[in-house]
């Protein structure tokens, strides 16, 4: 028998909460997606799956742990390279969980190479503080002079760049003089230098416009006008300022706080000076400002709507069909497995095993479930109908029973109900003697009487 410190101690647990698996899992993954929402993540491919659905799956990982990955086909057909084991990528994704195996998992949205990706990362952290600063607002921005007294190029004295702005320069306008300050525009020393120089010519006031430019190059050779030491310098110079760097699909974090951003160095000359096409060169100047403007303050905006479209993303039914997709994926793979063994078996064994494979195939049991449920959706609205027919048909019967049983029918026909004064209805002449009185009730009101005679 149970002891009563037994009994008490079963009285006062608490009721459990049970789980399935299943549930547990569900709840897991939406606690993990809501709390932690879009992350970047990278490391090192490894293990990396190519199922014939067009999903990607691998592992990632580093000196000390590894994260499963997964990203789906819509994703990955806007990768521009093919990821390979071994490979050190930088990823954006939704950490979850696969429900089928409990795998903890990272539904991988974006994926770029380590080397530039670490790069574009550093560019677009410092291009947020900077404009959340306000450094690459419209109205701080000076208007360069139409004919300048002087222009200062601050560029490299032996790049190609320089030659650039000296021919156009040359050719535009051959009346307005220049003057280089010269500096390094790569390299670990050219951040400091540019910015050096920067506030060179602005303690000078030698210039009354300034242009800052080199060639082009990959994104390293440029890099050293992404860092925050020359974006600040730049902010600070009291003399407009044109940047032109690199190419045409070439941006930096100078071409945003500049005054003026020039394609390429040959631009930022053009631009400096007039010709017979200033004009055109002053309205396409006013269109650049005011887009820029526009995305500044749209900039706002898209981060609420990209916020709603995560949220939107957390709870779209397309979560649940890429858990389904996943499994389907696994379901391929154990299968492949599963019909190597089976290809050492008599043909005939094969055959067999395939048809009965074919049989129980998702898609089978689907379709045959989908024929199923609308047959029988069909033989239960057939049933309802006719069971609702039957009630009628009982109902119309009862109604004309009734009808046909109520007294009160028979007196729209004219007849009338006779009772007696003291009570009890009359149905014999003879039981009403002279002197008898009497009530009389027709359809529609009553009245008294007294018996005259009777016959």
């Amino acid at each position: 028998m149970e002891s009563s410190d037994d009994i008490l101690s079963l009285q006062l647990e608490a009721p459990r909460e049970v789980f399935t698996v299943s549930s547990l899992n569900r709840e897991a993954r939406q606690l993990i997606e809501n709390h932690l929402g879009t992350v970047w993540v990278e490391g090192e491919i490894s293990n990396l799956a190519r199922p014939s659905s067009g999903h990607l799956y691998w592992s990632m990982k580093d000196e000390n742990a590894q994260l499963r990955c997964a990203m789906f086909i819509q994703n990955n057909r806007q990768l521009k390279f093919a990821p390979d084991n071994g490979q050190h990528i930088l990823v954006r994704g939704r950490v979850s969980i696969y429900e089928t195996r409990g795998d903890f998992q990272l539904v991988v949205e974006h994926m770029e190479e380590i080397g530039e990706g670490v790069l574009r990362r550093r560019f677009e952290e410092l291009k947020n503080r900077l404009a959340a600063e306000g450094l690459f607002d419209t109205d701080r921005k000076q208007i360069p002079p139409q004919v300048p007294r002087r222009i200062g190029i601050i560029t490299s004295p032996s790049g190609a760049a320089i030659q650039d702005v000296l021919t156009v320069l040359s050719r535009r306008f051959p009346a307005i003089p220049a003057l280089i300050y010269p500096t390094p525009v790569q390299g670990k020393e050219a951040p400091d230098e540019i910015a050096r120089m920067l506030r060179l010519a602005n303690e000078r006031q030698e210039c009354d416009l300034l242009i800052l430019t080199r060639g082009g190059g990959s994104l390293e050779d440029l890099w050293c006008f992404n860092e925050e030491v020359v974006a600040r310098a730049i902010a600070a110079v009291e003399i407009p300022i044109i940047v032109g760097i690199g190419h045409e699909i070439d941006f930096t974090i100078a071409d945003f706080v500049a005054d003026l951003r020039a394609p390429t160095p040959s631009g930022a000359a053009e631009l400096a000076v007039p010709d017979h096409t200033q004009w055109l060169s002053s309205l396409n100047t006013i269109g650049g400002r005011l887009s820029r403007g526009v995305r500044q303050r749209l900039a706002t905006p898209q981060r609420f709507l990209e916020a709603l479209a995560h949220r939107l993303n957390r709870s779209h039914p397309g979560v649940r069909l890429q858990q389904s997709s996943q499994q389907l994926d696994d379901l391929e793979t154990r299968l492949h497995l599963r019909l190597g063994l089976l290809l050492s078996s008599p043909q005939s064994r094969l055959t067999e095993l395939t048809a009965n494979l074919l049989v129980s195939t998702p898609r089978h049991l689907i379709t045959s479930l989908r024929d199923r449920l609308r047959f029988g959706m069909g033989e239960l609205e057939h049933a309802v109908n006719k069971a609702l027919q039957i009630q009628k048909n009982q109902l119309l019967l009862v109604e004309r029973t009734l009808q046909s049983m109520n007294p009160l029918a028979t007196l729209d026909r004219g007849y009338a109900i006779v009772t007696r004064k003291n009570g009890g209805i009359v149905t014999d002449a003879s039981t009403t003697p002279p002197g008898t009185s009497i009530d009389v009730q027709f359809a529609r009101g009553e009245l008294s009487a007294t018996v005259d005679d009777n016959k």
